[in-house]
């Protein structure tokens, strides 16, 4: 039996979408590098969303919201959508390449 992923309808849309373009854009080919060298310069855990929000590293890696900033967008959203969109974040951490996994390995590494 495969596995079947439940769909949770989301209920922000549109701040949904720009957060998911925002993370879709720090994980481009050209800027993930960079973006995962920002969270290791900062010290905080890969894994940990809200941190990386927090700290402005989004923004840094991308285009800047007019007038807010991309924390403020992923507070307004309900629990649910905000459920859904750090495990879109967790998704793109696995999805890198292995390669650039081993060269960013303490960042992968639980402690």
């Amino acid at each position: 039996m495969e596995f079947q992923r439940a769909e949770i309808k989301v209920e922000s849309e549109k701040e949904f979408d720009e957060l998911k373009a925002a993370i879709n854009r720090a994980f481009g080919q050209d800027k993930v590098e960079k973006f995962l060298q920002q969270i290791q310069s900062s010290g905080i855990r890969v894994r940990n969303f809200e941190a990386v929000l927090t700290k402005g590293i989004l923004e840094r890696s991308g285009e800047k919201l007019a007038g807010a900033n991309y924390q403020s967008l992923y507070n307004a959203l309900p629990l649910s959508d905000q459920s859904q969109m750090r495990e879109f974040y967790l998704s793109k951490l696995e999805e890198l390449d292995p390669a650039l996994r081993t060269k960013f390995k303490k960042l992968y590494q639980y402690y």
